[in-house]
Protein backbone atom coordinates (compact mmCIF):
# COMPACT_ATOMS: atom_id res chain seq x y z
CA UNK A 1 0.00 0.00 0.00
CA UNK A 2 3.04 2.26 -0.39
CA UNK A 3 1.49 4.24 -3.23
CA UNK A 4 -1.49 5.15 -1.02
CA UNK A 5 0.88 6.61 1.58
CA UNK A 6 2.67 8.61 -1.10
CA UNK A 7 -0.67 9.94 -2.32
CA UNK A 8 -1.66 10.97 1.20
CA UNK A 9 1.62 12.83 1.73
CA UNK A 10 1.38 14.51 -1.64
CA UNK A 11 -1.96 16.09 -0.75
CA UNK A 12 -1.38 16.68 2.94
CA UNK A 13 -0.72 20.37 2.41
CA UNK A 14 -2.67 21.01 -0.79
CA UNK A 15 -6.29 20.32 0.11
CA UNK A 16 -7.40 23.48 -1.69
CA UNK A 17 -5.63 22.65 -4.95
CA UNK A 18 -7.89 22.46 -8.00
CA UNK A 19 -5.25 21.64 -10.62
CA UNK A 20 -3.93 18.09 -10.88
CA UNK A 21 -2.85 15.50 -13.43
CA UNK A 22 -3.87 11.97 -12.45
CA UNK A 23 -1.56 9.76 -14.46
CA UNK A 24 -1.53 6.09 -15.52
CA UNK A 25 -4.97 5.18 -14.18
CA UNK A 26 -7.57 2.69 -15.33
CA UNK A 27 -10.12 5.38 -16.14
CA UNK A 28 -13.72 4.21 -15.97
CA UNK A 29 -15.35 7.18 -17.67
CA UNK A 30 -18.92 5.79 -17.24
CA UNK A 31 -19.56 7.53 -20.57
CA UNK A 32 -19.10 7.05 -24.29
CA UNK A 33 -15.36 6.36 -23.99
CA UNK A 34 -15.92 3.42 -21.67
CA UNK A 35 -12.84 2.21 -19.81
CA UNK A 36 -9.39 3.56 -20.76
CA UNK A 37 -6.28 1.69 -19.75
CA UNK A 38 -3.15 3.50 -18.58
CA UNK A 39 -4.84 6.86 -19.18
CA UNK A 40 -4.46 10.35 -17.75
CA UNK A 41 -6.96 12.95 -16.55
CA UNK A 42 -5.99 16.63 -16.46
CA UNK A 43 -7.87 18.89 -14.05
CA UNK A 44 -7.59 22.67 -14.10
CA UNK A 45 -9.75 25.16 -12.26
CA UNK A 46 -11.79 22.35 -10.74
CA UNK A 47 -12.90 21.10 -14.18
CA UNK A 48 -11.75 18.16 -16.28
CA UNK A 49 -9.78 19.62 -19.19
CA UNK A 50 -8.52 16.51 -20.95
CA UNK A 51 -8.70 12.72 -20.85
CA UNK A 52 -6.12 10.74 -22.78
CA UNK A 53 -2.73 9.05 -22.84
CA UNK A 54 0.61 10.72 -22.11
CA UNK A 55 -0.91 14.08 -21.25
CA UNK A 56 1.54 16.75 -20.18
CA UNK A 57 0.99 18.72 -16.99
CA UNK A 58 1.65 22.49 -16.98
CA UNK A 59 4.36 23.53 -14.55
CA UNK A 60 1.87 24.65 -11.88
CA UNK A 61 -0.11 21.38 -11.89
CA UNK A 62 0.66 18.64 -9.37
CA UNK A 63 0.93 15.03 -10.52
CA UNK A 64 -0.62 11.95 -8.91
CA UNK A 65 0.70 8.57 -10.02
CA UNK A 66 -2.19 6.09 -10.02
CA UNK A 67 -0.12 3.01 -10.96
CA UNK A 68 -3.00 1.50 -12.92
CA UNK A 69 -5.57 1.77 -10.12
CA UNK A 70 -9.24 2.49 -11.00
CA UNK A 71 -10.37 6.09 -11.36
CA UNK A 72 -14.12 6.75 -11.51
CA UNK A 73 -16.52 9.66 -11.26
CA UNK A 74 -17.51 10.39 -7.67
CA UNK A 75 -20.33 8.04 -6.71
CA UNK A 76 -24.00 8.75 -6.08
CA UNK A 77 -24.94 8.10 -2.46
CA UNK A 78 -28.56 7.20 -3.19
CA UNK A 79 -31.67 8.86 -1.75
CA UNK A 80 -30.61 9.96 1.72
CA UNK A 81 -31.13 12.50 4.49
CA UNK A 82 -27.45 13.40 4.78
CA UNK A 83 -27.36 16.95 6.09
CA UNK A 84 -30.95 16.93 7.35
CA UNK A 85 -30.52 14.15 9.88
CA UNK A 86 -27.82 13.69 12.49
CA UNK A 87 -29.31 11.23 15.01
CA UNK A 88 -32.41 9.44 13.75
CA UNK A 89 -33.75 8.91 17.27
CA UNK A 90 -33.39 12.58 18.25
CA UNK A 91 -36.29 14.50 16.71
CA UNK A 92 -34.65 17.93 16.89
CA UNK A 93 -31.88 16.71 14.53
CA UNK A 94 -34.27 15.33 11.87
CA UNK A 95 -35.78 17.69 9.27
CA UNK A 96 -36.96 15.28 6.57
CA UNK A 97 -40.74 15.22 7.12
CA UNK A 98 -43.59 17.61 7.87
CA UNK A 99 -46.73 16.88 9.89
CA UNK A 100 -49.03 19.88 10.28
CA UNK A 101 -52.19 20.10 12.37
CA UNK A 102 -54.32 21.33 9.50
CA UNK A 103 -57.13 20.34 7.18
CA UNK A 104 -54.62 20.62 4.32
CA UNK A 105 -51.95 18.00 5.11
CA UNK A 106 -50.82 17.67 1.48
CA UNK A 107 -47.87 20.03 1.23
CA UNK A 108 -45.86 19.47 -1.96
CA UNK A 109 -44.29 22.88 -1.33
CA UNK A 110 -42.34 21.46 1.64
CA UNK A 111 -38.65 21.56 0.60
CA UNK A 112 -36.10 19.71 2.73
CA UNK A 113 -33.12 21.38 1.04
CA UNK A 114 -33.87 24.52 3.09
CA UNK A 115 -32.78 22.61 6.22
CA UNK A 116 -29.56 21.22 4.73
CA UNK A 117 -26.51 21.53 6.98
CA UNK A 118 -23.25 21.43 4.98
CA UNK A 119 -21.34 20.88 8.24
CA UNK A 120 -23.13 17.64 9.09
CA UNK A 121 -20.81 15.02 10.57
CA UNK A 122 -22.31 12.50 8.14
CA UNK A 123 -20.82 14.25 5.10
CA UNK A 124 -17.15 13.35 5.75
CA UNK A 125 -18.22 9.78 6.59
CA UNK A 126 -19.88 9.50 3.16
CA UNK A 127 -17.00 11.18 1.31
CA UNK A 128 -14.50 8.68 2.69
CA UNK A 129 -16.45 6.01 0.80
CA UNK A 130 -16.06 7.80 -2.54
CA UNK A 131 -19.51 9.44 -2.49
CA UNK A 132 -19.68 12.85 -4.10
CA UNK A 133 -23.40 13.58 -4.44
CA UNK A 134 -26.73 12.43 -3.07
CA UNK A 135 -30.41 12.99 -3.69
CA UNK A 136 -31.74 14.66 -0.56
CA UNK A 137 -35.12 13.05 0.01
CA UNK A 138 -38.31 14.06 1.83
CA UNK A 139 -40.02 11.50 4.05
CA UNK A 140 -43.74 11.03 4.50
CA UNK A 141 -45.06 12.88 7.55
CA UNK A 142 -48.73 13.79 7.55
CA UNK A 143 -49.23 12.88 3.89
CA UNK A 144 -48.16 10.38 1.26
CA UNK A 145 -47.04 13.47 -0.70
CA UNK A 146 -43.75 13.83 1.13
CA UNK A 147 -42.40 17.06 -0.34
CA UNK A 148 -39.42 18.20 -2.34
CA UNK A 149 -35.70 17.49 -2.30
CA UNK A 150 -32.74 17.95 -4.59
CA UNK A 151 -29.23 16.91 -5.52
CA UNK A 152 -26.53 17.96 -3.06
CA UNK A 153 -22.84 17.77 -3.85
CA UNK A 154 -20.93 16.77 -0.75
CA UNK A 155 -18.30 19.46 -1.32
CA UNK A 156 -19.32 21.69 1.59
CA UNK A 157 -21.65 23.83 -0.50
CA UNK A 158 -24.96 24.84 1.04
CA UNK A 159 -27.22 24.80 -2.02
CA UNK A 160 -28.65 22.06 -4.24
CA UNK A 161 -27.79 21.77 -7.90
CA UNK A 162 -30.15 20.96 -10.71
CA UNK A 163 -33.96 20.85 -10.59
CA UNK A 164 -35.98 19.94 -7.50
CA UNK A 165 -37.56 16.51 -7.12
CA UNK A 166 -41.02 15.78 -5.66
CA UNK A 167 -41.32 12.66 -3.49
CA UNK A 168 -44.48 10.56 -3.29
CA UNK A 169 -45.04 7.23 -1.54
CA UNK A 170 -47.71 4.73 -2.53
CA UNK A 171 -48.77 1.33 -1.28
CA UNK A 172 -49.32 -0.36 2.04
CA UNK A 173 -46.84 1.73 4.05
CA UNK A 174 -49.01 4.84 3.70
CA UNK A 175 -52.50 3.38 3.95
CA UNK A 176 -52.96 5.26 7.21
CA UNK A 177 -52.50 8.53 5.33
CA UNK A 178 -55.11 7.72 2.70
CA UNK A 179 -58.20 6.45 4.48
CA UNK A 180 -56.84 2.89 4.80
CA UNK A 181 -57.19 2.28 1.08
CA UNK A 182 -54.83 2.07 -1.90
CA UNK A 183 -57.67 3.17 -4.16
CA UNK A 184 -58.01 6.33 -2.08
CA UNK A 185 -54.41 7.22 -2.86
CA UNK A 186 -55.33 7.57 -6.52
CA UNK A 187 -58.57 9.37 -5.66
CA UNK A 188 -56.68 11.95 -3.59
CA UNK A 189 -53.89 12.24 -6.13
CA UNK A 190 -56.41 12.87 -8.91
CA UNK A 191 -58.09 15.57 -6.82
CA UNK A 192 -54.75 17.31 -6.25
CA UNK A 193 -54.00 17.19 -9.97
CA UNK A 194 -57.44 18.66 -10.63
CA UNK A 195 -56.73 21.50 -8.20
CA UNK A 196 -53.28 22.19 -9.64
CA UNK A 197 -54.64 22.24 -13.21
CA UNK A 198 -57.61 24.41 -12.34
CA UNK A 199 -60.26 21.79 -12.92
CA UNK A 200 -61.31 22.06 -9.27
CA UNK A 201 -61.91 25.60 -7.93
CA UNK A 202 -59.24 26.89 -5.57
CA UNK A 203 -61.93 27.99 -3.10
CA UNK A 204 -63.50 24.54 -2.87
CA UNK A 205 -64.34 23.75 0.78
CA UNK A 206 -62.73 20.35 0.28
CA UNK A 207 -59.47 21.58 -1.27
CA UNK A 208 -56.41 19.54 -0.37
CA UNK A 209 -53.74 22.01 -1.45
CA UNK A 210 -52.71 25.50 -0.41
CA UNK A 211 -52.25 28.13 -3.15
CA UNK A 212 -48.49 27.59 -2.98
CA UNK A 213 -48.97 23.83 -3.08
CA UNK A 214 -51.06 24.11 -6.24
CA UNK A 215 -48.38 26.20 -7.92
CA UNK A 216 -45.62 23.76 -6.96
CA UNK A 217 -47.54 20.68 -8.10
CA UNK A 218 -48.48 22.44 -11.34
CA UNK A 219 -44.79 22.95 -12.06
CA UNK A 220 -44.11 19.21 -11.83
CA UNK A 221 -47.20 18.39 -13.87
CA UNK A 222 -45.79 20.66 -16.58
CA UNK A 223 -42.61 18.59 -16.71
CA UNK A 224 -40.41 20.98 -14.74
CA UNK A 225 -38.86 18.45 -12.40
CA UNK A 226 -39.23 14.76 -11.79
CA UNK A 227 -41.63 13.00 -9.41
CA UNK A 228 -39.92 10.13 -7.58
CA UNK A 229 -42.47 7.58 -6.39
CA UNK A 230 -41.60 5.02 -3.74
CA UNK A 231 -43.66 1.99 -4.68
CA UNK A 232 -43.11 -1.78 -4.66
CA UNK A 233 -46.15 -3.85 -5.65
CA UNK A 234 -46.48 -4.63 -9.35
CA UNK A 235 -50.20 -3.76 -9.34
CA UNK A 236 -49.44 -0.32 -7.90
CA UNK A 237 -46.61 0.23 -10.40
CA UNK A 238 -49.02 -0.59 -13.22
CA UNK A 239 -51.45 2.07 -12.00
CA UNK A 240 -48.56 4.53 -11.62
CA UNK A 241 -47.48 4.03 -15.23
CA UNK A 242 -51.04 4.60 -16.41
CA UNK A 243 -51.37 7.73 -14.28
CA UNK A 244 -48.05 9.15 -15.52
CA UNK A 245 -49.04 8.57 -19.14
CA UNK A 246 -52.50 10.06 -18.63
CA UNK A 247 -51.18 13.16 -16.88
CA UNK A 248 -48.00 13.37 -19.03
CA UNK A 249 -45.62 13.69 -16.07
CA UNK A 250 -41.98 12.68 -15.63
CA UNK A 251 -41.61 10.03 -12.95
CA UNK A 252 -39.00 7.70 -11.52
CA UNK A 253 -39.61 4.65 -9.36
CA UNK A 254 -37.83 4.23 -6.05
CA UNK A 255 -37.41 0.80 -4.45
CA UNK A 256 -39.55 -1.00 -7.06
CA UNK A 257 -39.16 -4.46 -5.50
CA UNK A 258 -41.62 -6.02 -7.98
CA UNK A 259 -40.70 -3.73 -10.88
CA UNK A 260 -39.15 -6.62 -12.81
CA UNK A 261 -42.64 -8.00 -13.43
CA UNK A 262 -43.41 -4.93 -15.56
CA UNK A 263 -39.92 -4.40 -16.99
CA UNK A 264 -41.12 -4.10 -20.59
CA UNK A 265 -43.79 -1.54 -19.77
CA UNK A 266 -41.40 0.48 -17.59
CA UNK A 267 -38.81 0.50 -20.39
CA UNK A 268 -41.40 1.54 -22.97
CA UNK A 269 -42.48 4.42 -20.73
CA UNK A 270 -38.79 5.42 -20.27
CA UNK A 271 -39.14 5.43 -16.49
CA UNK A 272 -35.89 4.94 -14.53
CA UNK A 273 -35.80 2.86 -11.36
CA UNK A 274 -33.75 3.41 -8.19
CA UNK A 275 -33.56 -0.25 -7.22
CA UNK A 276 -33.36 -1.69 -3.73
CA UNK A 277 -30.83 -4.30 -4.86
CA UNK A 278 -30.71 -6.17 -1.54
CA UNK A 279 -34.46 -6.83 -1.35
CA UNK A 280 -34.72 -10.59 -1.68
CA UNK A 281 -37.43 -11.56 0.84
CA UNK A 282 -41.20 -10.91 1.00
CA UNK A 283 -40.94 -8.39 3.83
CA UNK A 284 -44.60 -7.47 3.38
CA UNK A 285 -47.45 -8.09 0.95
CA UNK A 286 -46.08 -5.46 -1.44
CA UNK A 287 -42.82 -7.40 -1.84
CA UNK A 288 -43.91 -10.99 -2.40
CA UNK A 289 -42.09 -11.03 -5.75
CA UNK A 290 -38.75 -9.86 -4.36
CA UNK A 291 -35.68 -11.16 -6.21
CA UNK A 292 -31.99 -10.32 -6.27
CA UNK A 293 -32.23 -10.34 -10.08
CA UNK A 294 -34.51 -7.29 -10.12
CA UNK A 295 -31.83 -4.88 -11.40
CA UNK A 296 -30.53 -7.33 -13.99
CA UNK A 297 -33.99 -8.08 -15.38
CA UNK A 298 -34.87 -4.40 -15.58
CA UNK A 299 -31.60 -3.56 -17.34
CA UNK A 300 -32.05 -6.42 -19.81
CA UNK A 301 -35.43 -4.95 -20.76
CA UNK A 302 -33.88 -1.54 -21.39
CA UNK A 303 -34.70 0.25 -18.13
CA UNK A 304 -32.23 2.78 -16.75
CA UNK A 305 -31.22 1.41 -13.34
CA UNK A 306 -29.69 3.24 -10.41
CA UNK A 307 -29.58 2.31 -6.75
CA UNK A 308 -30.97 3.46 -3.43
CA UNK A 309 -31.25 1.92 -0.01
CA UNK A 310 -34.22 2.25 2.29
CA UNK A 311 -33.74 2.27 6.03
CA UNK A 312 -31.06 4.42 7.70
CA UNK A 313 -29.61 5.32 4.32
CA UNK A 314 -27.95 8.45 5.69
CA UNK A 315 -25.73 6.73 8.24
CA UNK A 316 -25.06 3.78 5.95
CA UNK A 317 -24.64 5.52 2.60
CA UNK A 318 -21.38 3.61 2.16
CA UNK A 319 -23.45 0.47 1.50
CA UNK A 320 -24.57 1.81 -1.87
CA UNK A 321 -21.49 0.15 -3.44
CA UNK A 322 -22.64 -3.13 -1.94
CA UNK A 323 -26.02 -2.66 -3.58
CA UNK A 324 -24.42 -2.18 -6.98
CA UNK A 325 -21.97 -5.05 -6.46
CA UNK A 326 -24.79 -7.31 -5.32
CA UNK A 327 -26.75 -6.50 -8.48
CA UNK A 328 -23.69 -7.33 -10.58
CA UNK A 329 -23.28 -10.63 -8.73
CA UNK A 330 -26.87 -11.42 -9.74
CA UNK A 331 -26.64 -10.74 -13.45
CA UNK A 332 -26.31 -6.99 -13.98
CA UNK A 333 -23.34 -6.19 -16.27
CA UNK A 334 -20.45 -4.58 -14.39
CA UNK A 335 -20.50 -1.41 -16.51
CA UNK A 336 -24.23 -1.02 -15.83
CA UNK A 337 -23.49 -1.34 -12.12
CA UNK A 338 -20.90 1.43 -12.33
CA UNK A 339 -23.19 3.65 -14.41
CA UNK A 340 -25.96 3.11 -11.86
CA UNK A 341 -23.76 4.93 -9.36
CA UNK A 342 -22.59 7.65 -11.74
CA UNK A 343 -24.01 8.49 -15.16
CA UNK A 344 -27.58 7.20 -14.69
CA UNK A 345 -28.52 9.11 -11.52
CA UNK A 346 -26.84 12.26 -12.85
CA UNK A 347 -28.90 12.09 -16.05
CA UNK A 348 -32.16 11.13 -14.34
CA UNK A 349 -31.81 13.99 -11.84
CA UNK A 350 -30.85 16.59 -14.44
CA UNK A 351 -27.24 17.22 -13.38
CA UNK A 352 -25.40 15.26 -16.07
CA UNK A 353 -24.02 18.49 -17.52
CA UNK A 354 -21.80 18.63 -14.41
CA UNK A 355 -21.59 15.15 -12.90
CA UNK A 356 -21.67 11.46 -13.63
CA UNK A 357 -18.95 10.89 -16.23
CA UNK A 358 -15.26 11.61 -16.73
CA UNK A 359 -15.17 13.90 -19.75
CA UNK A 360 -13.78 17.32 -20.64
CA UNK A 361 -15.95 20.11 -19.26
CA UNK A 362 -17.37 18.11 -16.35
CA UNK A 363 -16.66 18.99 -12.74
CA UNK A 364 -13.60 17.15 -11.49
CA UNK A 365 -15.48 15.01 -8.96
CA UNK A 366 -13.28 11.92 -9.06
CA UNK A 367 -12.30 8.91 -6.95
CA UNK A 368 -9.13 6.85 -7.02
CA UNK A 369 -9.71 3.33 -5.68
CA UNK A 370 -7.46 0.59 -4.35
CA UNK A 371 -9.20 -1.92 -6.65
CA UNK A 372 -12.57 -2.78 -8.18
CA UNK A 373 -14.90 -0.13 -6.66
CA UNK A 374 -17.90 -2.48 -6.70
CA UNK A 375 -16.05 -4.94 -4.49
CA UNK A 376 -16.36 -3.79 -0.87
CA UNK A 377 -12.95 -5.32 -0.11
CA UNK A 378 -11.54 -2.20 -1.81
CA UNK A 379 -11.67 1.39 -0.59
CA UNK A 380 -11.43 4.93 -1.88
CA UNK A 381 -7.86 6.16 -1.44
CA UNK A 382 -8.60 9.72 -2.60
CA UNK A 383 -11.68 11.75 -3.46
CA UNK A 384 -11.52 14.99 -5.41
CA UNK A 385 -14.51 17.34 -5.53
CA UNK A 386 -14.13 20.19 -7.98
CA UNK A 387 -10.48 19.18 -8.26
CA UNK A 388 -9.96 19.71 -4.54
CA UNK A 389 -8.41 16.76 -2.72
CA UNK A 390 -10.78 15.98 0.13
CA UNK A 391 -9.18 14.93 3.43
CA UNK A 392 -9.92 11.24 3.86
CA UNK A 393 -10.95 11.47 7.47
CA UNK A 394 -14.13 11.85 9.50
CA UNK A 395 -15.27 12.11 13.07
CA UNK A 396 -15.20 8.32 13.18
CA UNK A 397 -11.55 8.08 12.15
CA UNK A 398 -10.58 10.90 14.50
CA UNK A 399 -12.20 9.05 17.41
CA UNK A 400 -10.50 5.83 16.36
CA UNK A 401 -7.12 7.54 16.26
CA UNK A 402 -7.70 9.23 19.61
CA UNK A 403 -8.44 5.99 21.42
CA UNK A 404 -5.66 4.04 19.71
CA UNK A 405 -3.06 6.40 21.17
CA UNK A 406 -1.44 5.61 24.47
CA UNK A 407 -2.91 7.58 27.36
CA UNK A 408 -0.94 10.65 28.43
CA UNK A 409 -1.07 12.73 31.58
CA UNK A 410 -4.83 13.14 31.06
CA UNK A 411 -7.35 10.50 29.96
CA UNK A 412 -7.78 10.07 26.19
CA UNK A 413 -11.09 11.95 26.22
CA UNK A 414 -9.13 15.14 26.98
CA UNK A 415 -6.69 14.67 24.11
CA UNK A 416 -6.84 17.31 21.35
Amino acid sequence: MFWVSVLTLLFAGTASAQDVLIRHATVHTAGAQGTLQNADVLVQGGVIRAVGVDLQAPASVGVVEANGKPLTPAFFGGITEIGIEEVSGEAETVDSAVTLATDQPMRPEFDVTLAYNPESVLIPVARMEGLGFTLLGANTGGSFIAGQGGVMRLDGGADPIGPRVLFVKLGSDVLGKSGSSRAAQWMLLDQMVGEARGRIPADSPHALLTPTGRAVLARYLAGNGRIVVNVNRAADIRQLLRWAQRENVRIAIASGVEAWKLAGQIAAAKVPVFVDALADLPGDFDQIGATLENAARLHAAGVEVSFAQFGDASHNARKIRQYAGNAVANGLPWEAGLQGLTRVPARVLGVDDKLGTIAPGKLADLVLWTGDPLDVANVASQLWLGGRAIPMRSRQTELRNRYLRAAGALPRAYSP
